[in-house]
């Protein structure tokens, strides 16, 4: 394998720092600085998202008809690792990486018209109804029915985990429209408007309590809504064709640029605390620590390079290499906040119950030590969310050790 960049990637890279120094203004950046999920608030993604699209670049995986950045795949990876390095945040992912490939993969025309001009503006926000109550990892178990009324589908039932669906337009959803004795069967791909009368947002609200309609999940209800035939995708009980096509999105994406960003931050609190005489950076325990995530690190970017070559050879990311990448990087995640949290010590034990609410106030504490525990709280889910690391390891045996 080929790691080094040609003289075009390189130039590529220093345009996106140069777009990221102009675009990701102080106040994003305090914005984020006091994040614990990568999300701000609703009006600052928005602002972020309109100005990648202004540049061309809010679609790095999107088709150049489409409105694409038109990016290689070198370019691809590059651009993501330059937007962690500085801690910028993602897109929202649930119109641009997720239902917006099932459109284009799956949708009508009339379909790709109607949605893919707006999502890729930011002038429609989407989330993503998948899970419910008693069907996560399981996801194939889901119960919320969909009944063919003629010209519109009928739907009951609900779903849970919801990110930012107080903030959404339109959820798209896995919803049961016949019982067949393979659960897998039977599932279809529907696109729902959240003003539609029946459809109610329930907050969930996390151990950090924050502020309501600050929160980050949620729980949807659906009593007898009515959903156009139109908004159905594909056909009619095929939609985990879809289900499956969508998840390779959402989990194949790069991590080491954000694991290292947060690991030297970790080294800078480190730095900070004084131990046995002398700073904690020189504790043999903590640079051991240290160095051995470095190092898992290190291996991670060289996977991510090697399956992004692949990539640029004309290859599918597929199944195993995506759920390798979401595996991985998730538990890295939890081992670097874990490395933080116990880093910080004592001064962790301040408590701010929302980090968005309170940006005027200054920090109890250890400078830049506010956001560590929260952070660490919220990385637990990251092994559970997308797919349990388990079930990738079910994928992964199945797709790359044929098991």
């Amino acid at each position: 394998m080929d790691i080094q960049f040609s003289a075009e990637d390189n130039a590529f890279r220093e345009e996106v720092r140069r777009f990221l120094a102009e675009a990701y203004t102080p106040d994003l950046r305090q914005e984020m600085a006091r994040s614990k999920n990568g999300y701000m608030s609703k009006q600052s993604h928005i602002t972020w998202q309109k100005r990648l699209f202004e540049r061309g670049w809010a679609a790095p995986n999107w088709p150049v008809e489409h409105g694409g950045a038109g990016f290689t795949p070198v370019q691809k990876f590059l651009f993501t690792q330059e937007l962690e390095m500085v801690g910028a945040p993602h897109t929202v992912p649930f119109g641009l990486t997720m239902v917006a490939p099932v459109i284009m993969g799956f949708g009508t025309d009339e379909q790709k018209q109607r949605f893919l001009p707006d999502i890729l503006a930011s002038n429609v926000w989407w989330c993503q109804g998948y899970s419910e109550p008693g069907s996560g990892s399981d996801l194939a178990s889901l119960q919320m029915k969909a009944e063919d009324k003629g010209d519109h589908y009928l739907c009951n039932g609900s779903k849970i985990w919801t990110s930012m669906a107080q903030h959404a337009d339109w959820i798209f959803c896995l919803v049961r429209t016949s019982k067949t004795e393979k659960p897998q069967q039977g599932i279809s791909f529907l696109l729902i408007d959240m003003n539609t009368p029946g459809v109610r947002v329930a907050p969930l609200y996390t151990i950090d309590g924050p502020a309501e309609g600050a929160q980050e999940i949620n729980q949807v209800f659906f009593e007898d809504v009515k959903v156009p035939k139109e908004n159905l995708v594909g056909e009619e009980n095929k939609g985990w064709t879809c289900a499956k096509y969508l998840l390779e999105f959402e989990r194949g994406n790069p991590y080491s640029g954000g694991l290292r960003r947060s690991l030297h931050k970790t080294r800078e609190l480190a730095s900070k605390i004084p131990c046995d005489g002398g700073m904690l950076t020189e504790d043999a325990d903590f640079i051991r620590k240290y160095s051995e995530l470095e190092r898992q690190i290190m291996v991670m970017e060289y996977t991510e390079l090697r399956i992004f070559a692949d990539v640029s050879a004309g290859q599918n990311i597929g199944p195993g290499s995506s759920s390798l990448l979401k595996t991985r990087g998730t538990e890295l995640q939890q081992a670097v906040t874990e490395l933080g949290a116990e880093v910080i010590g004592q001064y962790g034990f301040p408590f701010v119950r929302d980090t968005q609410a309170n940006a005027n106030e200054q920090d109890v504490g250890l400078d830049g030590a506010a956001m560590v525990v929260p952070k660490y709280f919220n990385t637990r889910k990251t092994t559970i969310y997308a797919g349990s690391n388990e079930i990738q390891r079910n994928i992964m045996t199945k797709a790359v050790l044929g098991l």
